[in-house]
């Protein structure tokens, strides 16, 4: 953004700031907000945004809707040009309350980042998610190499995600001590561990069969009894690099340092796939894997919210909403039951309906 005017660099310095400190936004988040930011400058030429106008907003619509993906060579998605457009409608609001810029923008002028009705819900349909099955994964565990410790630790990653749903940026920062095999638990501490919100919460492991918990023990027996490593180390140290005879950067074992952010993850996990001759899964989506094997094997609305809170979620409607959307084969599946005659009495299902409202209303009472 070298061209940026003065009055627009400490403008977004202080917006970054604010959704910093007052939004309580991650890095992530904030860089996704600013990129936007920066495309719309890019498409005004860097014109003072204390001459914003309606005709700015309308004009980048229209470019943005029609812009091509550097990757794709297709045009960017409804759903990424209403993610732009939102971003730009807050930084606007945030400038009219800011002092030489209230007098400059007008606050209807902002609206005009809406998208067409049409454009919104296309933007918002939900799109068919590819999940892994359990069966899948345990698959990709059998065929991974473990002859050297950053094969060990890769193997070790991948059992640990499926093992504990855990994010992709807890795994990263996640230490030995976090772990409790005793208890059969990942202890994330928002003190040391990268958790979403800074959000404190016992994840205990997930009954996904004895091959991961193995893994993950042998990995740890590993890293404490071998290589020594202490309680306050890594879970999954980077790997450490040195120059080969041709000069070149090769892997040459581990450091007792945490990743710096969650791409290495990505990275194990796709390799992985590939080598299994499977399609690329990422790491968050084995928590899509652990809610539908949670929807099959909880029988009452307690298991299931118990199940709910080990993925961190504090309400079971955002692992139904979230991650629960029913598969299409299991969405024919159903309805073909339903076309057959019902298996339970009417008693059945009202003893189960009661159970529900019963469970609903303990919940609401605390």
């Amino acid at each position: 953004m070298k061209n940026n005017s003065t009055n627009n660099a400490r403008i977004i310095y202080e917006f970054t700031k604010y959704l910093k400190e007052a939004k309580r936004l991650d890095d992530s988040t904030i860089d996704g907000v600013l990129k936007s930011v920066n495309r719309f400058e890019e498409y005004t030429a860097y014109i003072d945004f204390k001459k914003f106008r309606a005709k700015h907003a309308i004009g980048f619509k229209k470019h943005f809707l029609e812009k091509k993906s550097i990757h794709t060579g297709e045009k960017l998605s409804k759903a990424t040009v209403l993610t732009a457009t939102r971003h730009l409608k807050s930084f606007f609001q945030y400038l009219v309350t800011q002092k030489g810029y209230r007098a400059k923008i007008n606050y209807s002028d902002i609206e005009y980042f809406n998208l067409s009705e049409k454009d919104t819900r296309i933007a918002n349909a939900k799109r068919k998610r590819n999940v892994a099955t359990l069966e899948q994964i345990m698959k990709v565990l059998e065929e991974m190499h473990c002859s050297n410790p950053i094969e060990m630790r890769n193997r070790a990653l991948v059992a640990f995600i499926i093992l504990t749903g855990a994010r992709d940026g807890a795994v990263a920062s996640a230490k030995i001590k976090h772990i409790d095999f005793a208890e059969q638990s990942f202890y994330q501490d928002a003190r040391d561990v990268n958790t979403k919100f800074s959000k404190t919460f016992i994840s205990y492991f997930f009954p996904v069969g004895e091959l991961p918990l193995k893994v993950l023990n042998e990995w740890i027996d590993y890293l404490t009894n071998e290589l020594g490593y202490k309680q306050n180390d890594p879970l999954f140290p980077k790997t450490k690099l040195a120059h080969n005879k041709n000069q070149q950067f090769e892997a040459v074992g581990l450091l007792k340092d945490h990743w710096s952010n969650a791409n290495p993850i990505r990275k194990v996990f796709a390799q992985a796939f590939e080598d299994s001759g499977l399609p690329y899964f990422n790491p968050h989506s084995f928590r899509n894997t652990l809610v539908r094997l949670g929807e099959r094997l909880c029988r009452t609305p307690e298991e299931f919210k118990a199940w709910s809170q080990n993925l961190g979620h504090e309400s079971v409607l955002t692992s139904f909403y979230s991650y629960g959307d029913v598969p299409d084969y299991k969405q024919a599946e159903l309805l073909r039951k339903l076309a057959k005659p019902a298996e339970n009495t009417p008693s059945d299902m009202e003893e189960q309906f009661k159970k529900f409202i019963e469970f609903q209303k303990m919940m609401g009472n605390k």
